[in-house]
């Protein structure tokens, strides 16, 4: 009989030894599930997904794609989202993209704006600033920077006086049509760089603006732009373009006429498409390279980091270079840098 007591007694503290375990294995984890809940309450923006919003004037130039294509990729190792839009160009559909923004909850705006003067796109920007929203501008600027936290660009400036440089040191003198896109200061910026170089020349009384064109940087519109007016003039002998879309579509124009006569072009991107002509067309001549790869890096990590609360520069400028015939065998021609 003892030995029977004895091993239900001891049964009896097994049970109950097994008892407080099971008690206090509920009770760490009750623990740690309130632990969890009140960092969730107290830290949410460590535990949301992280939305950010992007738009670019088009969609319709590699440059932005590739731009884009490096936001995407860093949002998506964060376990974010990405909402992408493309206005193509028109103010109104732009400005709806940013009240589409606003809406889903992003933390943080991309922006390339259609118009850098458009008070519709700047007063959208001052309702996402109002709501907490992060806004950053990349490859161009607005008007006013009241709104924005970061503006990233390449030394647009810059691009145009390369490539200035580079006509003055190869020309004496020259008739310049210039294709550019009014509403983007990006474009403004370099075709700037490019006149304000010449005006400095000594050799500045034998190189003249002989005309203008209105391009938006688009291929298709500047072909049949350019090809007017090669055909009914002001006879001209140079072209800079705001960008290498136009510059394709001026190189285009001038082999449609079947112009027997040389006509120097220079641009700014450093695309693919351009570095390909400049090895085989004798008239594409440079352009000053830009990198949407860097850009796109950057914007995303500064994105993060305004979500996050920490400072960021007021403005980012990154750095170009010429790339031309004579030295293009020394860059990649596949895709962008």
């Amino acid at each position: 009989m003892k030995l029977i007591d004895r091993k239900k007694q001891h049964n009896k503290d097994s049970t109950r030894k097994t008892s407080i375990i099971f008690v206090c294995e509920i009770v760490v984890a009750a623990f740690f599930v309130l632990l969890n809940y009140v960092a969730f309450i107290m830290y949410p923006s460590k535990n949301e997904q992280v939305k950010i919003g992007s738009t670019y004037m088009t969609m319709n130039n590699s440059f932005y794609p590739v731009l884009n294509e490096q936001i995407a990729n860093y949002v998506e190792n964060h376990h974010g989202r990405l909402y992408n839009r493309d206005p193509a160009l028109i103010v109104n559909k732009q400005v709806e993209e940013l009240h589409s923004f606003i809406r889903q909850g992003v933390k943080a705006i991309i922006i390339n704006p259609v118009d850098g003067n458009s008070m519709k796109i700047q007063n959208a920007l001052r309702l996402a600033k109002k709501k907490g929203i992060k806004i950053i501008i990349v490859d161009s600027q607005m008007k006013s920077a009241d709104y924005a936290d970061c503006t990233i660009l390449s030394d647009n400036y810059r691009a145009g006086q390369l490539c200035a440089e580079h006509l003055l040191a190869h020309k004496n003198a020259a008739k310049i049509l210039l294709l550019e896109h009014y509403s983007a200061y990006s474009a403004n910026n370099r075709i700037q760089g490019f006149t304000d170089t010449i005006k400095k020349s000594p050799k500045a009384g034998n190189f003249h603006i002989v005309g203008k064109i209105n391009t938006y940087g688009q291929s298709e519109i500047a072909l049949p732009l350019v090809e007017k007016a090669i055909k009914k003039g002001p006879k001209f002998n140079t072209i800079m373009a705001l960008n290498d879309q136009a510059a394709v579509g001026a190189l285009a124009a001038i082999d449609e006429v079947n112009l027997k006569r040389q006509i120097d072009v220079y641009s700014v991107d450093g695309s693919e498409n351009m570095k390909k002509l400049l090895g085989v067309n004798h008239n594409a001549i440079a352009t000053s390279a830009q990198t949407p790869v860097n850009i796109g890096k950057t914007a995303v990590k500064v994105a993060y980091k305004l979500i996050n609360g920490q400072k960021v520069p007021k403005k980012i400028i990154l750095p170009v270079y010429l790339i031309t015939n004579k030295n293009i065998n020394h860059y990649n021609v596949l895709g962008w840098q």
